[in-house]
């Protein structure tokens, strides 16, 4: 069994104009990014390169209709490196950017066009969440087809990951959670996936204990802000990094299956979209197998809230309650019938990622997660 690989050349740097420094970005390249990450660090340093704003083309998730538009404008210039400059939609998009797109980008998705790669890609996250930068999973919301679907291959692959904490700065508050929620779901999805080694567990414990500790940390100072998290941005960014290269080999399973369909029907930020399901999946595992691998992740969560194994799942919705409210679905808009709807959806669009499970969902065990958040 392989046990790690790991694609993406990975670079530090404490600010963009180190990174700039050393990678000398100007004509031949393409940034993409937001102008809200331009100004304060891409700007001031005067650099000579064609700049694409991704939320010209729209807000939220990644789309297929944003990768079309994005993709003719794109062709106006002649380069040979994409930089991407963002969180998980930049980053995603900018993965399908890469390779020789169709006027319909869905095609990608469906394989009913072959991936070619066509152009390098160097990946800058500004969140710390994704861990994106060192995947070969790029997923959009494909409108026509009214789901989310993911790409994961060789040829989606970042060329370079470059980790920056100074980008972290500007992140607002619910954002940084939403994406560090999704990053410490990441690592205690790979721990429990039948694909895990000894080399992706290593990653997914140390991304779970800077994570943890780094909340309680910044919930210790009484308030939930870039003051507070600041000293931490160098920690979130690597962990989140960590977290990243451990699910991009052992995989991410049920909590990121189904959440996909509230993210798509009602626009949920994929964190806060991941926290809605993520106990509630794992009541279900206990219930299927408690003696299992599941056992040490909870053992491991009651030492760092003290408390009993028991009370695990309670204590950890109260702890990460703090950072993001957990709600009924129906507060999203979710209907009734939407329960049956949504089972099949996932069971249908998701294999993907429901192979990676702890233990094997039935539909119906499936259909009861939804059933029970409603």
């Amino acid at each position: 069994m392989q046990a790690l690989k790991l694609v993406p050349t990975i670079h530090y740097f404490d600010t963009f104009k180190e990174f700039n420094d050393e990678f000398k970005l100007g004509r031949g390249d393409i940034l993409v990014t937001n102008q809200w990450m331009y100004d304060p660090y891409v700007k001031p340093i005067g650099i000579d390169i064609p700049v694409i704003f991704q939320e010209k083309y729209g807000k939220g998730e990644p789309s297929d209709e944003m990768i079309n538009a994005m993709k003719k404008d794109m062709d106006a210039y002649d380069y040979d490196r994409i930089v991407a400059f963002g969180g998980g939609t930049i980053v995603d998009i900018c993965k399908v950017l890469s390779l020789e797109v169709p006027a319909e980008s869905v095609k990608l998705f469906t394989g009913e066009v072959p991936l070619k790669r066509v152009k390098e890609l160097i990946v800058v996250p500004t969140t710390c969440g994704t861990g994106s930068e060192v995947t070969n999973v790029a997923i959009a919301e494909l409108k026509s087809l009214h789901t989310k679907k993911g790409i994961a291959a060789e040829e989606t692959f970042a060329n370079t990951a470059v980790l920056i904490p100074e980008s972290l700065q500007g992140l607002p508050d619910y954002v940084f959670a939403t994406s560090s929620i999704d990053a410490l779901i990441h690592a205690v999805e790979s721990y429990l996936s039948p694909k895990a080694s000894p080399f992706t567990e290593m990653y997914s414990l140390k991304a779970i204990g800077m994570i943890m500790d780094g909340y309680k940390k910044i919930l210790a100072t009484g308030k939930s802000d870039a003051a507070a998290r600041k000293p931490l941005l160098k920690d979130f960014v690597l962990a989140s990094n960590y977290a990243g290269i451990a699910f991009g080999n052992a995989g991410c399973a049920a909590v990121h299956a189904l959440s996909y369909s509230i993210g798509a029907a009602f626009h949920v930020p994929h964190g806060e979209a991941n926290y809605q399901f993520f106990t509630e999946v794992f009541k279900m595992y206990m219930r299927k197998d408690p003696d299992g691998k599941i056992a040490q992740a909870n053992r491991i969560f009651a030492d760092i809230l003290d408390c009993k194994v028991a009370d695990v799942y309670d204590e950890l919705e109260k702890f990460l309650g703090q950072l993001i409210v957990k709600k009924p679905l129906k507060e999203y808009g979710m209907t009734e019938a939407q329960i049956d709807e949504f089972t099949k959806s996932t069971v249908d669009n998701q294999q993907r990622l429901l192979n990676n499970n702890y233990v094997f969902l039935t539909d119906g065990e499936i259909r009861e997660i939804f059933a029970n958040l409603y």
